[in-house]
């Protein structure tokens, strides 16, 4: 936990409609030993080729009730986004060696610009934010905030916000 992470390498995006599908279907890829980045893009299509012109983080909180599956059926080994995720993953995370990467809310930019191309496009009927990208990443930057012992900064800090407040009331 805290390390930082550079990711080189092929990613998929999933948001809401990713995860549920994956719910009742297999996925429309392999995504054994993947990295799946909570994210709903801005992409730009010039001729036949895709652009990622922004790529921030969504909230991961969102996916908590599928995310465990997600890493037991499918074998993800990374998941990226923002504002940590709940026992539930984390406990998957532990039992299937996985990690949880919290990338920088706001910097859409600069994460479009590590995302330097666009591999393919799987489940496209969900809406450009809403599909799950096949993306190749060079030096995105994210820190580990769950790890695959069973450790959550995310915990951690509600921890102790929670016993700061109840001393101050």
């Amino acid at each position: 936990m805290g390390d930082v992470v550079l990711i080189d390498g092929d990613m998929f995006t999933g948001r809401d409609n990713v995860h549920a599908y994956l719910m009742k279907n297999p996925p429309p890829v392999d995504l054994n030993g993947a990295v799946l980045y909570h994210c709903g893009p801005v992409m730009l299509k010039e001729g036949d080729k895709w652009t990622v012109k922004a790529a921030g983080p969504t909230t991961s909180s969102r996916e908590e009730p599928y995310e465990a599956d997600v890493i037991k059926r499918y074998g993800v080994r990374a998941v990226i986004g923002k504002g940590g995720m709940g026992a539930k993953t984390a406990a998957a995370l532990k039992d299937f060696g996985a990690v949880y990467l919290n990338a920088i809310g706001g910097a859409a930019q600069y994460y479009a610009r590590t995302l330097e191309e666009v591999k393919g496009v799987h489940l496209f009927e969900f809406g450009i934010p809403e599909a799950m990208w096949h993306v190749r990443a060079k030096g995105f930057a994210a820190i580990v905030t769950m790890d695959a012992h069973g450790n959550s900064l995310h915990a951690e800090v509600e921890q102790a916000t929670g016993a700061a407040l109840s001393e101050v009331q």
